[in-house]
């Protein structure tokens, strides 16, 4: 019980880190998180949202793909996964699709689609607390052994 208490709370104040070089695309998503109960940073760069994650713990990474390069956003997310303190991690996007390259002219966050999107952030999130509760867990038993 202590443990699904400890997972709430964690949801509840959960961080999350977003890295968009579109502002728009950044500041819709920060306010919707917000809303959502989220602690929201923004990176507007790759190498920003590097020392953001260097200086504090995130349970999220939502990282544009392309930014100030067409890779920028998968850098983001290998350095989010060396990190000691594991963060979920996602790409975000506003293209509709492989073949259409061009931006998409519609909102990024539709309102109909705004609960979809906090219960995927959640999903992510409750993964990543289950996830370490299970290292945790497989420690604890490995230390107990003679």
């Amino acid at each position: 019980m202590e443990a699904v208490k400890e997972s709430r709370q964690i949801l509840e104040m959960a961080r999350v880190l977003v890295v968009d070089d579109d502002i728009a695309s950044r500041l819709t998503l920060q306010t919707v998180l917000e809303a959502g109960g989220y602690r929201v940073d923004a990176a507007a760069t790759a190498a920003e949202a590097v020392g953001k994650m260097e200086n504090q713990e995130y349970e999220l990474i939502l990282s544009d793909l392309q930014m100030e390069s067409p890779e920028a956003g998968l850098k983001v997310l290998a350095h989010a996964h060396m990190m000691d303190y594991k963060p979920a991690t996602a790409l975000i996007t506003a293209y509709r699709n492989e073949k259409d390259r061009q931006p998409n002219t519609r909102m990024l966050v539709e309102p109909q689609d705004v609960p979809g999107l906090l219960s995927k952030v959640a999903n992510l999130i409750a993964r990543r607390v289950t996830r370490r509760v299970q290292r945790e867990l497989r420690q604890t038993e490995l230390s107990r052994q003679p």
